[in-house]
């Protein structure tokens, strides 16, 4: 009886396993197909977007579609527009996050609970609802067709949810850790920089991605900001592929996949410092 029983129960076993990696697979597949299906329209000749054909890699592949983006578009200067808006955006979204959810983590003063509320709130609202009065604040000072308009409208957008990460993560570290640093002699912003930030990497690569992608994909708000072919950013380029008539699916699906590159490169960066960070020790055993 009791061999009948480990026979079934390794049957059940391998069972299991067959139905969890079934579906694992499934959920691949199904992920994966997307981005196959953008790969093959992009290599196409011309703007085919539908062939009889079910092969990935068309008979007819070509690169064209690829090289009209640099040639016969300023698709280079579209890069460079979102590289230098989006870095701007994480390195005020990291340090005014990193900041700001700090002293609301350890410092008690008049208009605190105020203050995390008031962020809480802000966050209840589509950025799309807030586009009117920014608009006009922007036009009221003349940031229409800047990059610093812009840049204050994501950083506005974005920071309320970094600075509601940072400051949870930094009630989870011991505020002893920070007086054992003043007692051997560490200034206030001392012990902050060499012990707390370390050990808040995590939440640090939390907002660094999220202030990115805030940027790096938003398209609503740069077409009311942004006006000029020239200051085109990424995604407002990729949308004037297509018009009411006619799309370019050849040149949107090779843009697309251009675009996808930072944002899977930057994540794959960054997940060790998160993985670290998660592993980071405090007290020396």
């Amino acid at each position: 009886m009791v061999k009948i029983g480990q026979f079934l129960m390794k049957k059940t076993s391998k069972l299991q396993y067959f139905m969890i990696y079934t579906a694992l697979f499934m959920a691949v597949a199904w992920s994966i197909y997307p981005i196959l299906r953008v790969i093959t329209i992009s290599i196409r000749p011309g703007d085919n977007l539908l062939t009889e054909s079910l092969s990935i890699i068309p008979d007819d592949w070509t690169f064209d579609n690829y090289r009209k983006l640099f040639t016969d578009h300023p698709f280079g200067t579209w890069i460079w527009n979102s590289i230098l808006v989006t870095a701007t955006v994480m390195l005020t979204g990291v340090t005014l996050a990193s900041t700001a959810g700090y002293a609301l983590s350890r410092f008690r003063f008049p208009g605190r609970e105020a203050s995390l509320f008031s962020l809480l709130v802000t966050q209840m609202f589509p950025a799309t609802m807030l586009l009117l009065p920014l608009f006009i604040m922007l036009s009221s000072l003349h940031l229409i067709n800047t990059y610093l308009g812009l840049i204050v409208i994501y950083s506005s957008t974005a920071l309320p949810f970094c600075v509601w990460s940072m400051k949870g993560y930094y009630d989870t570290i011991p505020y002893s850790l920070e007086e054992a640093a003043r007692i051997d002699g560490a200034s206030r912003f001392m012990a902050f920089y060499k012990i707390i930030l370390p050990l808040a990497s995590p939440a640090l690569v939390i907002t660094a991605l999220f202030s990115f992608m805030s940027a790096w994909t938003e398209y609503i708000v740069a077409a009311q900001v942004l006006w000029y072919k020239e200051m085109f950013t990424l995604p407002i380029g990729l949308k004037s592929f297509q018009a009411n008539m006619n799309t370019e699916w050849g040149l949107y699906a090779a843009g697309a996949m251009i675009v996808s590159i930072p944002a899977i490169a930057l994540f794959l960066f960054l997940t060790k410092y998160l993985i670290g960070g998660l592993t980071l020790g405090s007290v020396k055993g």
